[in-house]
């Protein structure tokens, strides 16, 4: 029997939903069948949309702000009569050292990467509850939250928590709603070169991975409309890996003489987490 993923009739929610990996969880819920609303501060450059032709619905909102979203949920249950999928996904931050960093800068990375999802996770619970069928919230972690993340630690550590944050709500909301966690490793996004430079080093940074690439965004996208849908009907409290195998351990590379790679590989991100909407 053939497994397919039908999201027909659904309505979801993807924050940060207008480029990068949110712009590949859109296209993957549209492809399923889903009505999908982008919710993020800039409008796409161009519309989102699956290979049907339909668009993702932009809705400007500041995940920051827990008023504007509660305000942004309600819209979407009014206009479409209900909310069935959050993707928790906008999210960002430069790379800094924490001790190049004011005690303001990191609590911003904090709010917009731990806090604004607590506070998305509630407003979408208070339409979820309602529902005959419950809904499905998904957090985008990152590996970040689960090794060392230096020059980012404040993000690590949301990320960290919130996957610990899915695990717990996933306990308190069941059985009406289902938390899970997708914990994503690198993306080849449209500012993939702000992080590892020019294309050749994009190839050598995927080359450190298992699977020998970076992701896209359609397949992170892929496993997100997998996890949302009634296949996945008893998933909730899972981080699921999406990271290619992870990272080589360093130690093979060393025994066998071989270097880690150039420091240009390691170029810092400039992307301001006030900017940063996936």
């Amino acid at each position: 029997m053939a497994i397919g993923i039908d999201l027909s009739g659904r309505v979801a929610v993807v924050t940060g939903g207008t480029r990068g990996v949110g712009a590949g969880i859109a296209r993957a819920l549209l492809a399923a069948g889903a009505t999908v609303v982008a919710a993020a501060r800039r409008p796409p450059d161009r519309p989102v949309a699956g290979a049907d032709g339909r668009a993702a619905v932009f809705e400007q909102v500041d995940v920051r702000d827990a008023d504007a979203v509660t305000a942004c949920f309600a819209r979407v249950r009014d206009r479409y009569g209900s909310l069935d999928i959050l993707v928790n996904n906008a999210g960002g931050t430069p790379y800094r050292l924490l001790a190049d960093s004011t005690p303001q800068q990191a609590a911003r990375v904090i709010e917009l990467n731990l806090v604004a999802p607590l506070t998305a996770s509630l407003a979408a619970r208070a339409v979820m509850v309602d529902q005959r069928t419950g809904g499905s919230i998904i957090m985008v972690g990152s590996v970040s939250g689960t090794r060392p993340s230096p020059g980012t630690a404040a993000y690590g550590a949301a990320k960290a928590g919130l996957e610990n944050l899915a695990r717990t709500l996933a306990v308190e909301w069941a059985p009406h709603i289902r938390v899970n966690t997708l914990v994503v490793g690198m993306v080849h996004t449209e500012r993939s070169h702000l992080h590892y430079g020019d294309a050749a080093g994009v190839a050598a940074v995927g080359r450190t991975v298992p699977l020998g690439r970076l992701a896209t965004p359609d397949e992170v996208g892929e496993v997100c409309a997998f996890l949302a849908g009634d296949r996945c009907g008893y998933v909730t409290g899972a981080s699921l890996a999406v990271h290619g195998g992870g990272e080589r351990p360093a130690f093979l590379d060393a025994a066998a003489g071989a270097p880690s790679g150039p420091p240009s590989f390691r170029t810092p991100a400039t992307t301001d987490p006030e900017d940063a909407d996936g």
